[in-house]
């Protein structure tokens, strides 16, 4: 008798300890965390620019890779301007004029660039005689350049102050902007980490002093 009271006295106080143990290791258990972003990514667009680009020809960027809006915007702007086919021309220019460190390392800037078109239609042999000007040549392209990244609808409100100590205006709206009554956008509001570049199809030419 006192046997099967014995047992039956650690069979209670076994199944009473169980409760306690489950909580326990309910308490210890981790609790899950909210799963992090993915490296580099980012909600936020990039300053200064509206988020989409403006201009007849942005269809016939690259969709990806080299020259495509996606890798612009990982790169600084004299290293998009290198890698964009259609900017050689120009990335020769600026490194030809010493450039390549200003523009590099330039906060928040805009860029109208011209193409490899725009160049070629300067006359025979102004081109190769720019390349040999340094001090001429970097007149030239700090023309093209003007403080702050540029949206589309603050490229038209007023003149625009050119690094080169000039001024250019804008006019239009949509998809088609002129820059100093000659040069068309042919796909702007391209965003880089430094700058906004606006691709013309046209060099500007600073007025003479």
């Amino acid at each position: 008798m006192k046997k099967e009271l014995l047992v039956s006295g650690l069979s209670v106080l076994m199944l009473s300890a169980l409760p306690v143990a489950a909580g326990a290791a309910t308490q210890s258990a981790p609790t899950p965390t909210p799963s992090a972003s993915p490296p580099g990514h980012t909600s936020s667009p990039s300053p200064g620019v509206s988020g989409k680009p403006v201009g007849p020809g942005c269809s016939a960027l690259p969709a990806t890779g080299k020259g495509s809006l996606g890798n612009a915007a990982r790169e600084r702007v004299t290293t998009a301007v290198a890698e964009n086919p259609e900017l050689s021309t120009l990335s020769t220019a600026i490194k030809d004029a010493g450039l390549t460190n200003k523009l590099y390392t330039a906060k928040g800037v805009t860029i109208f660039a011209p193409s490899n078109a725009a160049f070629d239609q300067l006359p025979p042999g102004t081109l190769k005689k720019l390349m040999a000007d340094k001090p001429q040549l970097a007149k030239l392209l700090t023309y093209h350049v003007v403080e702050g990244r540029k949206s589309p609808s603050q490229l038209t409100a007023a003149p625009l102050k050119t690094m080169q100590g000039g001024q250019i205006t804008v006019k239009g709206s949509g998809q088609d902007f002129v820059v100093s009554g000659r040069a068309k956008v042919v796909c702007g509001d391209i965003a880089t980490k430094n700058a906004t570049v606006y691709i013309i199809d046209k060099v500007l030419l600073p007025r003479s002093k």
